[in-house]
């Protein structure tokens, strides 16, 4: 049997929970009504505060490495032809940077100075060339287009080491942007340091743009090595500079003439 005064202390202490609660409860949102429990119930549950999940950490992603670009021998190679770093066109030719500013530009190329006689302008010639015809002066190093009534665009050029000079008619098979370089089986055994392959890119020696002469080997593209035009260098090709070939490029089509004198 409970003694009053249990009774007494139990109740003053009830009520004063109660008296705690409404208090509370009064600066807690409404309850939501609970299907099978009364308001008091889901006022209690309401009450409980509950920690938050703990965050999972965002995961990092790491970005794939750019492939290589044919730095062989750790750029060993390309540094005996070009006297360059080819670390720095791998970099440059990384998925993630031509994603985010396009492909490279021929602006982009590292140049040198010039001679100025080499510089594209337009001029007068009298030449028994049609209008449209490419004429390769390999002697003076310069490339004419034809545009008629007495007046040619010159661009400078770079020609075939002695030895490897040509001259004859072709016309234009196919024309490349940023074209891949195979070296020609020929060349392989003349150099066989150098790469099977490379992918077009700042650092390919065909540069910004390629013009197939015919089926032969023979091409007019752009260059890596700026300071080569006006000298006897290459294997036979015709080498200008990136910003010259581009123009040449959009001036032209496939079938026009090329005469090499």
């Amino acid at each position: 049997m409970h003694h009053p005064w249990f009774l007494v202390v139990v109740t003053a202490g009830l009520s004063s929970l109660s008296a705690a609660g409404a208090t509370h409860a009064d600066q807690l949102p409404r309850p939501s009504i609970i299907p099978g429990i009364g308001p008091e119930q889901a006022a209690l549950l309401s009450s409980i505060q509950r920690l938050p999940p703990a965050g999972i950490p965002a995961q990092r992603v790491a970005s794939a490495a750019p492939a290589s670009s044919g730095a062989y021998g750790g750029g060993f190679v390309e540094w005996l032809i070009t006297g360059r770093d080819s670390s720095a066109a791998v970099l440059y030719n990384a998925p993630q940077r031509v994603a985010s500013y396009g492909p490279p530009r021929a602006s982009d190329a590292v140049g040198k100075t010039i001679d100025p006689m080499y510089a594209r302008q337009e001029v007068d010639y009298h030449g028994p060339q049609g209008s449209g015809t490419i004429v390769i002066d390999t002697p003076n190093k310069f490339l004419y287009l034809v545009i008629g009534r007495g007046r040619a665009l010159r661009y400078g050029i770079g020609v075939g080491r002695p030895g490897f000079e040509w001259s004859g008619s072709k016309v234009i098979s196919r024309k490349a942007e940023w074209p891949d370089w195979t070296p020609p089986s020929e060349m392989l055994l003349r150099r066989p340091d150098l790469p099977r392959h490379m992918d077009g890119g700042i650092a390919n020696p065909l540069g910004a743009r390629a013009l197939y002469l015919g089926s032969s080997l023979y091409r007019i593209h752009g260059t890596n090595e700026p300071e080569t035009i006006g000298t006897n260098v290459s294997s036979g090709c015709i080498r200008m500079l990136n910003e010259d070939v581009i123009d040449l490029y959009n001036r032209v089509r496939i079938g026009t003439k090329v005469q090499v004198i």
